[in-house]
């Protein structure tokens, strides 16, 4: 559509554009931080995050009826779903010691440290656990709210939930002590 000439009228989509704009500044860095946690690195987080971001914008009428953010992070979690359905095989994950979201001043080799740390945990878990643990412990949602936005019941959260900390306990007793020991510092 075009502006009248003089144009100071707003058109309904310059409005849901802005609302979109402005969500997505506000939560795409936390988007992000999920997106990495269940991805394992930065460049296919960034994909992740702009296919979700891409899917909500096409249904930004039905996501803003609601929580947005709850709205978003659904797609996330589908889209990183369908993702490793179709994959046959594992990437190697890599770690890069990229910025840290939100810009906060850290100390770069603690941080790149700890993530690879966290990656490599992560990494003996299988999708499912990942993308659980993520969302409970990561997003601090509620098994209930987990269980919804994942498609399964309460049961199989807590019960996946379970056998994935212990995944996580067994991964670190048998980790290299120097690093257990520099975790502790």
């Amino acid at each position: 559509m075009r502006r009248p000439v003089g144009g100071d009228v707003e058109l309904p989509g310059d409005r849901a554009s802005r609302e979109f704009t402005a969500f997505a500044e506000e939560h795409g860095a936390r988007l992000l931080r999920a997106a990495e946690y269940l991805t394992g690195d930065r460049h296919s987080a960034q994909d992740l995050v702009q296919t979700a971001l891409t899917k909500v914008f096409v249904a930004w009428s039905a996501a803003r009826r609601g929580n947005t953010y709850a709205y978003a992070r659904r797609v996330l979690v589908n889209a990183h779903t369908d993702t490793w359905r179709r994959r046959r095989w594992r990437e190697d994950l890599t770690d890069r010691p990229d910025d840290r979201p939100g810009g906060a001043q850290v100390d770069h080799a603690q941080w790149a440290s700890d993530r690879d740390e966290l990656t490599r945990a992560l990494s003996v878990l299988t999708e499912r656990e990942r993308a659980i643990v993520v969302l409970r412990y990561g997003e601090d949602m509620a098994e209930r709210d987990v269980a919804r936005t994942l498609g399964v019941s309460t049961g199989t959260v807590k019960s996946t939930t379970s056998r994935a900390l212990g995944k996580l306990r067994a991964h670190s007793e048998t980790s290299d002590p120097k690093e257990h020991d520099h975790a502790q510092r």
